[in-house]
């Protein structure tokens, strides 16, 4: 698609209603969808040229560690027997090879994971379906995700599509998201700022954190 019919759709959407702006909560957390070793590494059959995101990720990752934001890494993985991965392996059955305790489930050293960062281990594209995230990010106090990751055409998307269906502000910062080729990512990454969450730019996202202080301390 070419960057002509993206604005024409865009104002064909504004026109109706669709495509408005959310903007931030008060309290965000940072995920990191799938940027394991196994879609980061382009000589694995599931991964692609995404170091632009991973170095884009990792200013993202640095800016939220020093306000003390939440990040959340997800990372797709497998027991050896395949019965835990649905009828989906199936459907792509080079997801097979994502085997638990294998190092193509272990996140891309170079995003800088601390400690203190969460990990969920997921067998379906949305980081929400059948894991942990929802609750805890209820027990934080969550109200906003700024999720990044890969790819913006399957896993980004289906949890930016249940971000809103969970009722979390959703922020995207568009460096931040990638896919194996252009356009699925393109035409995703539009659909996604229209119906579920914002896309902005990655500087406008660091200076929202770079302002922001959680509740506690603005008093």
């Amino acid at each position: 698609m070419s960057k002509d019919m993206f604005e024409r759709d865009r104002k064909f959407y504004q026109e109706r209603g669709i495509g408005s702006q959310m903007g931030f909560g008060k309290k965000p957390a940072v995920v990191v969808i799938d940027l394991q070793r196994g879609f980061t590494d382009p000589s694995f059959p599931l991964g692609g040229d995404l170091d632009r995101v991973v170095e884009s990720c990792k200013s993202l990752i640095d800016a939220a560690h020093k306000k003390n934001i939440p990040v959340i890494f997800t990372t797709t993985g497998y027991e050896k027997h395949l019965k835990d991965a649905g009828v989906w392996i199936k459907k792509v059955p080079s997801t097979g090879l994502l085997q638990l305790n294998s190092k193509w489930v272990e996140i891309d050293p170079r995003l800088g994971k601390t400690e203190d960062d969460i990990l969920i281990v997921k067998k379906y594209p949305s980081g929400f379906f059948g894991t942990h995230l929802d609750t805890t990010l209820h027990g934080m106090g969550i109200d906003t995700l700024i999720v990044t990751g890969c790819t913006t055409s399957g896993c980004v998307r289906a949890t930016c599509i249940d971000t809103v269906q969970y009722g979390y502000y959703g922020v995207v910062p568009e460096e931040c998201v990638g896919d194996r080729a252009e356009g699925p990512h393109l035409a995703n990454l539009f659909d996604i700022g229209q119906k579920y969450c914002d896309v902005t730019r990655l500087d406008d996202v660091l200076a929202w954190i770079d302002r922001y202080q959680p509740a506690e301390e603005a008093k």
